[in-house]
């Protein structure tokens, strides 16, 4: 994107509740993913991201909520640009070596399959979990989140 051509998060917000003004009462969270997230937000604007994967343990040592269903999520690039809104519509705990081929698929990464998921998330984890002074290991708990992209919308060209 060009200089001063930016999407800020309240902007797009404010197009969606202009749209849906029955959400105007609702608060989102604006964030990019820790890894690759310009690739990551084009994945969710095109629908093949539908997941995602945290570290349950980074969740406390941030002293950060876990996701929970209904949330709105305000997507941004790697230059904070706000790319789409998605709704948090699954979210469950597991350890990393329990995460499953549907999981892996859903994530949208790569070849889909859980062999590439398991080896592009060992190294982001294991390199999350040592900035945040502790060790990762094929037991730690991971926090699963499914989403669905509410806007823009499947059919705005996107």
């Amino acid at each position: 994107m060009k200089e001063g051509s930016k999407v800020e998060a309240s902007k797009l917000w404010n197009n969606f509740i202009e749209q849906y003004p029955q959400y105007q009462n609702q608060t989102y969270e604006s964030w990019s993913y820790g890894a690759a997230p310009d690739e990551l937000a084009t994945l969710t604007l095109n629908g093949t991201k539908t997941a995602t994967a945290s570290g349950y343990e980074l969740y406390g040592i941030e002293n950060e909520p876990l996701p929970e269903v209904g949330e709105f999520n305000v997507i941004l690039d790697g230059q904070d640009n706000a790319i789409c809104i998605t709704r948090t519509t699954k979210v469950y705990v597991v350890p990393f070596k329990e995460v499953t081929e549907s999981h892996a698929f859903k994530e949208g990464e790569g070849d889909r399959s859980l062999a590439y998921w398991r080896r592009v998330h060992i190294e982001f984890f294991e390199k999350a979990y040592q900035e945040g002074g502790i060790s990762f290991q094929p037991d730690s708990k991971v926090v699963c989140e499914e989403f669905e992209r509410i806007f823009p919308e499947m059919n705005d060209g996107n």
